[in-house]
């Protein structure tokens, strides 16, 4: 058995998103159709609870439009030209050692993943772009805010092709991981039903205000 979170965008004031989590039968291994059997497992315990609208957001999604999401597909644009998010996110880092290094930001996604993990700098410190600095905490807020801004330029796209209720990233472990595409989407979907996504966009310290204190 495993336990997963499935993320849904929250239209109140007091959050942007609910995190449900369930327990489904894991399908143990690293093959494709593995992943897409947790997939289907997770979205049926789901369902079960009266979820009906879920999109998986990966490579491994079903959907189109869930891979087209996936946030190794997405590029944000910044100082100096348009880059994968993965990219930016990894050569954003700043470590005790070294960082940030732009010249990441022109790997692939995947590269550039690795080649920080392989880094002998020390502890993560914070994140540097474009001039500015960003803190650790909240954990999530950096890699949410710049999937948040590679999104806002696809707002019409979106409004016009993606509609669920919930959203999941079946990679994501919550054990292990911080960032999750599943829940920045849902943000997104929230910030833009409460006219907030401009000036999420705008103002990363906006936009972290609105996030648990984590």
């Amino acid at each position: 058995m495993a336990s997963r979170p499935v993320f849904i965008p929250s239209f109140d004031n007091s959050s942007l998103v609910e995190e449900r989590v369930f327990d489904f039968a894991w399908s143990s291994g690293f093959a494709e159709s593995q992943k897409k059997k947790n997939i289907e497992a997770l979205h049926s315990a789901a369902m079960q609870s009266g979820l009906t609208r879920i999109l998986e957001i990966s490579s491994k999604s079903d959907e189109k439009v869930g891979r087209r999401l996936s946030a190794f597909s997405l590029k944000v644009e910044i100082e100096g030209g348009k880059f994968p998010l993965e990219s930016v996110y990894q050569g954003s880092k700043v470590f005790e050692l070294c960082g940030p290094s732009i010249k990441i930001f022109e790997f692939e996604p995947r590269e550039a993943k690795r080649f920080v993990r392989e880094l002998s700098c020390g502890r993560l410190i914070g994140f540097e772009l474009e001039g500015r600095q960003y803190p650790l905490f909240p954990k999530n807020a950096f890699y949410d805010w710049l999937y948040i801004r590679a999104l806002a330029e696809h707002a019409d796209w979106i409004e016009k092709n993606v509609m669920y209720d919930a959203y999941t990233d079946i990679e994501f472990n919550p054990a292990k991981q911080v960032n999750c595409q599943a829940r920045a989407f849902a943000e997104y979907v929230s910030l833009a039903a409460k006219s907030e996504l401009d000036a999420a966009v705008r103002d990363y310290g906006h936009f972290a205000s609105m996030l648990p204190p984590i």
